[in-house]
């Protein structure tokens, strides 16, 4: 079954793509939730007369995002949290974790767009994640896990 997704949808694609899925995982979990809309001739025509308004301001949300690129990379991030015999966390660091100093320094991402390579930090030392600012702009941003003594 062929629909247009409403907003983005992880490992599925982005906001107004038409995208194929099994007919069960659009009428169960898609469309109820309001993430996707069926794919008639006639919402495909709105999609397309709505991208062609809206590729001007596109152009100027990639441009103000790969700005914010060009900021975020000489931002130097380390987050203190208490550690434990061998340089293990106690608890752990993940992208909630990651976002929440990034506000602390004046940059409010969301969550869900900061992805951390194997998912959650369980020790110190030096990370990267990746950050999509937009759907064409996606950076790597190291920061430093750095422990606090937890006696």
């Amino acid at each position: 079954m062929e629909v247009i997704l409403k907003q983005d949808v992880e490992n599925l694609g982005y906001k107004d793509d038409v995208v194929m899925v099994k007919n069960g995982y659009a009428r169960n979990y898609l469309i109820p939730q309001g993430y996707a809309e069926l794919a008639t001739a006639g919402a495909k025509k709105m999609l397309a007369e709505n991208l062609k308004q809206r590729k001007h301001k596109e152009a100027k949300e990639i441009e103000d995002a790969q700005s914010m690129a060009e900021t975020l990379k000489d931002v130097n991030i380390k987050i203190v949290t208490k550690v434990g015999k061998g340089n293990k966390l106690f608890g752990s660091i993940n992208n909630a974790n990651l976002a929440e100093e990034l506000s602390k320094k004046g940059y409010h991402i969301d969550r869900k767009y900061i992805n951390i390579q194997g998912g959650t930090i369980k020790a110190t030392g030096p990370y990267t994640a990746k950050i999509r600012l937009h759907r064409e702009v996606v950076i790597d941003l190291g920061f430093e896990v750095i422990g606090e003594s937890g006696q």
